[in-house]
């Protein structure tokens, strides 16, 4: 059974059924005059409508300088013998923050040796390519052969359309056989009709009509069909044979309408003029349909066995029309088993054989025309778009794939002792905070005034000021932004309600009138801190006032984060004022209601609080281990170590869980979207119990987790951006989110000046410790 990627671990191989919206497309475009581009438009149009909530975009390749007339999905053009314009055009896709590529491969539409230039484009993206292989040689030569490998090796998944062309992929270009997807041609749903409801259009009554179509070229063998028209007229004269297509753009270029004339002379010569129409026009999908709703047999007389793929041979067999082909390698398969008749090359008299026979037995024809339409039904667009988007989806998961390779991450015993940790920036913080207070949420690293303002995230960034003050950080626009961080608390709180308000618009409108039980827990919590920490008396009184007015109330709240929340406020003040009976008669009531919730939940196999882990995880132990009972440290302790083997990947990095789905008991795990809040809480735990066991190994966890933001993860990315000083919000399966918002950039300077307060503390004691053995000495 297929299974949501968000409960899928990285590097199963396990078939998702998650179709990525950000997709792009490579290739060439209508109205260029081109199979490929007919292909892309079909495989854009497709995804587009098939896809729920879909915004797939085209890149275009031209083979003019001018480019086209382009319609709007068509995002970005580039010339093919540009090279540098291959760069930039990847340039572009990477700003974009595509899901997945997809490029359509045919050796003719790109610049350099065999096309070479397509892989400057390749080689500079950052998501994932699948890739799909249009021509797939059977003697390539040297720069050919370079040129597939070295796609093949840059995409995460190809894709080709013929068994022929799997096993070539295979035994020739030397493609593992598990990177490869088989998807048909795709084709469009017409309905299984008699060829004579559409005659009418195009003046056909009463006649028996053989169709070829697609742009002409000489590689076609349309004259082997004109040979064998007189012996088809003698038995059946009312037979007309349609020639759609447009002369190819390059014998244009260089023959002008030499071929197409050398055809309409050739059927003169045979007498056969008046059994022949000639349509030279390049037809849309609409035209299409019709065209092909007319005729009763269809012919592929090319001449060379060499063509792995044919869309138009795709289009009139899936459509149920009765094909007569030469036997190149894409219709040996599609008309096996008596889903077609073949003829050999260059054979007019056995073509001549052949349509006669068919055109007199009815029945056989119609039994042929069955079959076609029946296979054609896994071949309609509808069909073969949810195969690509597996396909993508699979794409997705091959970084994760190539991490998962990567031998086993261990820290040393003495490797926390030795860390360097980096150097602390908060141009960001600055960035985000204005007079009112922290911006909740950015677009890349500017932030996002449209969304306004919460509390929850003020909260934070005043404990995440206090904490640096704490280990020594003085800047003056610290202090600053400390004091519009209490503000915007302050005018927070709902005096009514003893709770706090949450979201604020950029214009200064509260939006609620009281926020969430989390909100008020976390304000709490910076009230505690700021209490317990602060070192002006001002900052202290103002937070006493408010602390002691809205901490009762947290007791009739159900969320057990609030709970914790508050009991963090709660540890923060005692540093201060340990005798406070009120704190203490709280602690005491929040503390029993989470043990309440231990005993009814907790297994041997699931030692935790609830059935379900969700967000903030580790804080529910955390406060339990900081409680200072024995019995709740011991809970506390035994439930962090499960949660932190839990979200400890096989090669020992961090890997939390996921916040598309979470984790319910019993139930699949998710693994992405990870988020920066669950590093960080989790840290935060392994320091509460370094701090509480004085047990190493705590510390080089609390480490280990850090190490997660810097690239140590499931992708191998770094979340922190050294160039801003922000944190993106988070990591999906295959690409960081860009964005740097306020709770994922605090909760990675939260984690990082945690570590430097124990650091120091570290440093004190150990000074402490060598200043006490010199006076003992002395």
């Amino acid at each position: 059974m297929a299974t949501n990627q968000n409960n899928v671990h990285p590097g199963s191989d396990v078939s998702l059924e998650y179709n990525p919206k950000n997709v792009a497309f490579i290739g060439d475009y209508l109205p260029r005059q081109c199979g490929i581009a007919t292909f892309t438009s079909d495989l854009y149009k497709s995804y587009d409508s098939f896809i729920p909530d879909a915004n797939a975009l085209v890149v275009s390749v031209n083979d003019a300088t001018e480019g086209y007339d382009y319609p709007s999905e068509v995002r970005y053009d580039f010339y093919q013998h540009d090279q540098e314009a291959y760069k930039k055009a990847a340039e572009f896709l990477n700003a974009k923050s595509v899901d997945v590529v997809c490029l359509q491969h045919e050796y003719g539409i790109f610049g350099g040796p065999a096309g070479s230039y397509i892989l400057t484009l390749l080689r500079n993206l950052t998501m994932p390519i699948v890739t799909t292989f249009h021509t797939i040689l059977k003697t390539p030569d040297k720069d050919q052969l370079v040129v597939l490998k070295t796609i093949a090796d840059l995409s995460s998944r190809v894709i080709c359309m013929s068994e022929k062309g799997r096993d070539f992929l295979i035994n020739i270009y030397e493609i593992p056989e598990e990177k490869i997807d088989l998807i048909a041609h795709g084709i469009p749903d017409m309905p299984f009709v008699d060829p004579h409801f559409y005659k009418d259009k195009f003046g056909m009554e009463g006649k028996q009509t053989l169709l070829t179509f697609g742009l002409l070229s000489p590689n076609k063998g349309i004259e082997n069909v004109i040979k064998a028209l007189p012996r088809i007229v003698e038995q059946h004269p009312n037979v007309v044979y349609m020639v759609l297509g447009a002369t190819h753009p390059h014998l244009i270029k260089h023959e002008g309408e030499a071929y197409r004339d050398s055809l309409k002379k050739l059927a003169n010569d045979l007498g056969v003029r008046e059994n022949i129409r000639f349509y030279n026009q390049f037809v849309e999908l609409d035209d299409l349909r019709e065209y092909l709703g007319s005729a009763d047999i269809y012919i592929t007389p090319y001449l060379n066995p060499a063509q792995i793929t044919s869309g138009t041979l795709s289009y009139a067999f899936g459509c149920g029309k009765a094909v007569v082909s030469t036997p190149y390698w894409h219709a040996e398969e599609l008309l096996a088993d008596g889903r077609g008749v073949l003829v050999p090359f260059g054979d007019s008299d056995a073509i001549a054989t052949e349509i006669s026979r068919l055109l007199t037995d009815e029945p056989v024809r119609h039994a042929m025309r069955k079959k076609g339409y029946l296979m054609g039904r896994e071949m309609i667009w509808e069909h073969v778009i949810k195969m690509y988007g597996r396909s993508f989806a699979r794409a997705r998961q091959e970084r994760m794939s190539i991490v998962g390779s990567q031998a086993p991450y261990t820290m040393g015993a003495h490797s926390s002792s030795v860390y360097k940790l980096p150097t602390i920036r908060l141009d960001h913080l600055f960035r985000l905070t204005d007079s009112t207070g922290i911006v909740q949420h950015a677009r890349h690293h500017l932030p996002f005034y449209e969304e306004g303002y919460c509390t929850d995230d003020n909260a934070r960034a005043l404990i995440l000021a206090l904490t640096l003050q704490s280990i020594g950080i003085t800047d003056s626009r610290l202090a600053q932004v400390a004091d519009t961080y209490c503000a915007f608390l302050n005018h927070a709180y709902a005096d009514d309600h003893r709770r706090f308000k949450n979201f604020m618009s950029y214009d200064r409108r509260w939006l609620e009138e009281f926020g969430s039980d989390d909100s008020t827990g976390r304000a709490i919590w910076s009230l505690g801190c700021c209490i317990g920490r602060a070192l002006d008396l001002n900052s202290i009184s103002w937070a006493m006032n408010l602390f002691e007015k809205v901490l009762p109330s947290i007791s009739e709240m159900s969320s057990p984060r609030s709970w914790a929340f508050a009991l963090l406020g709660i540890y923060e003040y005692q540093k201060r004022f340990n005798d406070d009976r009120l704190a203490k008669t709280i602690q005491r009531r929040l503390l029993d209601k989470l043990v309440f919730r231990y005993t009814e939940t907790a297994t041997e196999e699931w030692p935790w609080f609830e059935n379900t882990l969700s967000y903030d995880n580790a804080l529910l132990a955390h406060v339990m281990i900081r409680s200072g009972e024995e019995r709740l440290v011991a809970m506390g302790l035994k439930s962090l170590r499960w949660l932190v083997d839990l979200q400890t990947a096989q090669q020992g990095h961090f890997q939390p869980i996921g916040s598309n789905g979470f984790y319910t008991k019993g139930q699949p795990r998710a693994y992405f979207d990870q988020q920066p809040l669950e590093a960080q809480s989790t840290l935060s735990a392994c320091l509460a119990a370094f701090e509480v066991t004085g047990e190493e190994e705590w510390h080089r966890t609390a480490i280990r987790i850090f190490t997660w933001f810097t690239g140590l993860n499931d992708l191998g990315l770094p979340l922190y951006d050294q160039q801003t000083g922000g944190c993106r919000d988070g990591l999906h399966i295959d690409r960081v989110n860009q964005n740097q918002g306020a709770e994922s950039t605090l909760s990675y300077l939260l984690a990082l000046s945690e570590l430097y307060y124990v650091q120091k503390q570290r440093a004190t004691l150990k000074s402490a410790t060598a200043t006490s053995s010199t006076l003992v000495n002395a």
